[in-house]
């Protein structure tokens, strides 16, 4: 069975996660995830990718990002993947793939899981365990967005500017809303769309993103493709 192409479209909120080839670790150190911060502050703008989040694990990081084009997101992959690759092998000695395989995405739709998800992403190295709050892990874009540090990879989405009328009211109102977390659920659905690349989001916000695209968007019924579509 062919793979299914990857769903991209411009101006949406997409979720983006690449790991390890076998789960292996792909940030040694410091160093390591320095580096790929800056090829994805340097290469972003490049490929018009708003980048609205992000954390960096061992073996696997997420990106919260909206493309203004369809080409933009696979083109800024396949940079920083690349470049990532050649000075990892070359820091570390050693040779072959990294990743494994090609990254995972989908559409989230942003009124229902914008904020969500970047909640999402601040706790989970709260959950692996490896900090009790997220403000303790410096490998996420958390810090950014209540208050802590000022991050030039960010660029704020609408819906977080709308948390309040200052600085301080949206920091405040972002730090309660990851403090608050979000329940089993929601965190399995917002796993599981990105790993299978179907979309996220509300029957109407499906039916409509399904106009968009032949591809299909949800394993289930959001509108019917044109029978002539081809994927690409």
């Amino acid at each position: 069975m062919a793979r299914l192409p990857r769903l991209t479209l411009a101006g949406h909120l997409h979720h983006v996660i690449q790991r390890g080839n076998n789960r292996q670790p792909i940030f040694a150190d410091r160093e390591d995830r320095e580096t790929i911060l800056a090829l994805l502050a340097d290469n972003a703008p490049k490929h018009g990718v708003a980048v609205h989040a992000y954390v960096l694990m061992d073996n696997h990081f997420h990106l919260l990002v909206t493309p203004g084009t369809a080409e933009g997101l696979p083109r800024l992959m396949q940079a920083i993947g690349r470049r990532y690759v050649q000075y990892f092998n070359r820091r570390h000695a050693r040779t072959g793939t990294l990743w494994e395989g090609r990254y995972r995405s989908t559409l989230l739709q942003p009124e229902r899981y914008l904020l969500p998800c970047m909640a999402y992403l601040d706790l989970n190295p709260v959950r692996s365990g490896e900090v009790a709050q997220a403000a303790d892990y410096p490998w996420s874009s958390h810090a950014h967005w209540v208050g802590l540090r000022h991050d030039r990879l960010l660029t704020p989405h609408a819906l977080y500017w709308a948390l309040g009328n200052t600085p301080f009211a949206r920091e405040a109102a972002y730090w309660a809303l990851v403090q608050a977390g979000i329940g089993v659920h929601e965190q399995e659905a917002l796993t599981a769309s990105a790993l299978s690349g179907w979309a996220l989001g509300e029957p109407k916000f499906l039916q409509d993103l399904q106009g968009d695209t032949p591809r299909r968007v949800t394993r289930g019924r959001a509108g019917r493709p044109p029978i002539s579509s081809k994927s690409s």
